[in-house]
Formats: structure tokens, C-alpha cells, sequence
């Protein structure tokens, strides 16, 4: 996600720190370079100059230019702009005073509607809400079969029948009502392009339904064109906020950036990733500052949160305490770690993970993890819990259970030590500092 952007801005800013006091020739060097960094981003050629001008106004007055540290000063104000461009504050979805709240989803075929009309769905009931998701879609013949499927894997309600979208709407509704759903998300049909028919459907969904919210469904992969999709169902349907789908695939970030300028409509919601809990809110100063390379702890600390049992926290940091973590710990931490998303996306929250030797193009392979996995599952349950048994003819065992080498069986047992070592440096510093409990408490 902005991985390209980033790298081309961290480059320009690290020769900006390295001239010291600044003149105004060196601000607009920079910024010349910001420029080109944004278009090559596909960032909506309107939208640079307005942002370029911008952080100029504001980067060449005394508060910079006389400041001890000006380069900082100047990344500064790119920061709060960059948060003014994606939207300033969280723009969150309301609920309606009287349930069900009704959530109406448009977008093109391909965008990733009914896969994020399913995440939507899979977060109202992780929040305590009772969702149901209304098949609409009645042109893709696979629509309602995959939305029905994606319902069945997560428990989660899905009202299918036949007839025109409009009667299955009423008849979806109907059923909320009398099921106490206080949500319900419909996902109507999506076209390979914007024409009248597929604006009309969704201006009469929208009558009959009365949602409190239509979301569109846009893919973040197609840059500009997504903007314009925006665009074009901004003045032909209208809407309340979007959804920016496949951000883990977008490499430039062109559609973020331009989207709400573009548009004046918030990006409520992104997706970056394929797992059913993989939609997210949408925060501009904490994606302004990941942009920059600063990281963001709180995203970290909360996908942390979310994925970790308090009292299992506490138990494992007893384990350190009294030097009893063995390697179903170190299985169960591993798994958590995948349940928070990409482990590369996760190192890139760190703030001055980008600089660190090692991390900077850490690239973390799952049949890695699929091995070190696999090395585990075939140890003794002894084994595991005292790995210091673990002699040749046990490694070797080991290894021909796992399908691995002794090498492999090796090398986990020295990076288990090393975590070991690593985990109670970490809990010892913490327990300083009055944390709950390791890791995430």
C-alpha cells in the first residue's frame, strides 16, 4: 500500500534534512520532486496542483525558513496536508435511531462489491449487531451464489428469492423486520460500465429502500478510473461515502489521494486483503503518516487488540516470568501474528521500520510459516513443551515427519531461543513502564 510513493518520498525529504538551514530555492526543488512523485502515483493532476501550491503558501514563510529544524517543519506541513487531502477526521457509518439501519452498496462488476458487502457485514456482527445481507444482484448469474457462500463461511444471514431486484429489496426488507435484524446490507448489480439501465435500477432500489447510507465500491487498483466511476455515480445517483477495495495491491495509491477531492465525498471504508475481517475504517492522519513513513501504532495496536484473549496475554507473560515458554506458545503467538494481516504490512506500522537494515524490504514468505508450522506439529507433545530434549535423532525424526531437513529443524530451534530471549527483554522492559501483560496487553 503506497509502497512506491513512499519509498520516492522518503527520498526526497532525506535530502531536504541534509542541506540544514533551507532557502526558498530548496523548498521548491523538493517540491517539484513531490510533484512529479504524486503524478507518477496517478494522482489527479487537479488535486497536485492544489496540494503543491498549498504546502508552498505555507513552506516558504518565516515559521520554516528561520526555524532550526526547517526540513522537519516542511514534512510537517506535508503531513497535515496530506490529512486534508484524504479527509481530515474518521468519517464513520451512523446508525439510524430506528432499526434496521439500511446500507445500500453500488459499484462496478469487478470492484469487489458483494466480497465487501460481506466483510461490512462480518464487522456489524463482530460490533454486537445483527446483519442481513439482501442478494440483489440478478445480471452476474454467480452473485447471489457467492454472496450465499461468503454468508455460509461466516455465519451470517443472506435473503435470497427470485423476481426483479426491486420486489427481492421489499421482500428483504420484510423479513429484517421480522427477524429484528438491525442491520441490513443490499447488494445490487454492478455493470461493466455506468449506463442509464443500471442507474435507473439503483435510483428505484434507492426509493423503495430509503437507505441511510449507499456506499460505492470502487477498486483503489485502477487509479484514475476509479475516481472517475466516482464521479460519474456522484452525478448520476449520488452517494455518502466509498468504500476503496484491493488497497493491498496498490502500490501508488493514486485513487486515495485524488478520490474525496474529487469527488467531496469520504472514503469511509478500505480493504486491503482477502480474509473476510480484512475491512477496515478509514483514518487520513494515520494513512498520511504511514505514507510518510512514521508508522502507524494505533492500526497496530488495535488489529493487535483485536486478534489477542487479555487472559491468555497475561498467562503467557507468567510463562516468561517463570521461564516456561515452550513452542505451543510460540505456535499460538505465530498464528495470531498471521491473523492480523500480511506480516509486511504489519512491519510497515512500526514507525522507522523503513530505516531499519533487515526490515526496510522485509518480505515474509507463507510457505515459511507453513514450515515452521509443520516442524512444530510433528514434535512430541514433551517435545514442545521442553525443547531442550530435543537431541539428533529426535531432530531427525522431526524432520522426516515434517516433510523438512535437520537444517529447517535447526534453524526454528535457534530462532525460538532468540524469540524466547527477545520476548521477556520486551515483557521486563514493559513491566517498567506498568504494562498489563505481553504481548499486546
Amino acid at each position: 500500500m503506497f509502497d512506491s510513493l513512499s519509498q520516492r518520498l522518503d527520498t526526497i525529504f532525506s535530502k531536504l534534512k541534509g542541506r540544514g538551514k533551507l532557502k526558498e530555492a530548496d523548498i521548491d526543488s523538493a517540491l517539484r520532486e513531490v510533484r512529479l512523485a504524486l503524478l507518477e502515483a496517478d494522482v489527479n493532476f487537479k488535486v497536485v496542483k492544489e496540494f503543491i501550491s498549498s504546502i508552498r503558501a505555507r513552506s516558504v514563510g518565516r515559521e520554516v525558513l528561520e526555524s532550526l529544524t526547517p526540513a522537519q517543519q516542511v514534512i510537517k506541513i506535508v503531513n497535515e496536508e496530506l490529512t486534508q487531502l484524504l479527509g481530515s477526521t474518521e468519517s464513520r457509518l451512523p446508525m439510524a435511531s430506528q432499526p434496521p439501519t439500511v446500507i445500500m452498496m453500488v459499484g462496478l462488476q469487478g470492484s469487489g462489491k458483494t466480497t465487501a458487502t460481506a466483510k461490512l457485514a462480518y464487522n456489524f456482527k463482530h460490533q454486537g449487531k445483527q446483519p442481513l445481507m439482501i442478494a440483489a444482484d440478478t445480471y452476474r448469474p454467480a452473485a447471489k451464489d457467492q454472496l450465499r457462500v461468503l454468508g455460509e463461511e461466516s455465519e451470517l444471514p443472506v435473503f435470497t428469492t427470485t423476481g426483479k431486484p426491486e420486489e427481492i429489496v421489499e421482500a428483504g426488507l420484510q423479513e429484517a423486520r421480522e427477524k429484528a435484524n438491525d442491520v441490513v446490507i443490499i447488494d445490487t448489480a454492478g455493470r461493466l460500465h455506468i449506463d442509464e439501465d443500471m442507474m435507473a435500477e439503483a435510483k428505484r432500489i434507492r426509493s423503495l429502500a430509503k437507505p441511510h447510507q449507499i456506499l460505492l465500491v470502487v477498486d483503489a487498483m485502477t487509479g484514475q478510473d476509479a475516481v472517475n466511476v466516482a464521479a460519474s455515480f456522484k452525478e448520476g445517483l449520488d452517494f455518502d461515502g466509498l468504500i476503496l477495495t484491493k488497497m493491498d495491491g496498490d502500490a501508488r495509491g493514486g485513487a486515495a489521494l485524488s478520490i474525496r477531492a474529487v469527488t467531496g465525498k469520504p472514503v469511509k471504508l478500505i480493504s486491503a486483503g482477502e480474509k473476510i475481517d480484512s475491512l477496515e475504517a478509514f483514518h487520513p492522519d494515520r494513512l498520511a503518516s504511514r505514507i510518510l513513513g512514521m508508522g502507524d501504532m494505533l492500526t497496530l495496536i488495535e488489529k493487535a487488540q483485536s486478534v489477542t484473549d487479555e487472559t491468555k496475554a497475561r498467562e503467557l507473560a507468567e510463562k516468561l516470568k517463570r521461564q516456561e515458554f515452550d513452542f505451543n506458545d510460540f505456535l499460538e503467538q505465530m498464528k495470531q501474528l498471521r491473523n492480523m494481516g500480511p506480516i509486511g504490512e504489519m512491519i510497515k506500522m512500526i514507525p522507522g521500520a523503513s530505516k531499519m537494515p533487515g526490515l526496510k524490504d522485509a518480505q515474509v514468505n507463507e510457505d515459511d510459516i507453513k514450515k515452521v508450522q509443520a516442524i512444530i506439529e510433528s514434535m512430541t507433545a514433551q517435545e514442545r513443551q521442553q525443547p531442550a530434549i530435543i537431541s539428533g535423532s529426535r531432530r531427525k525424526r522431526i524432520a522426516r515427519g515434517s516433510g523438512t531437513s535437520v537444517a529447517d529443524v535447526n534453524k526454528l530451534l535457534k530462532q525460538f531461543e532468540q524469540t524466547k530471549k527477545m520476548m521477556k527483554g520486551m515483557l521486563q522492559q514493559g513491566g517498567k513502564k506498568g504494562r498489563k501483560g505481553f504481548p499486546f496487553g
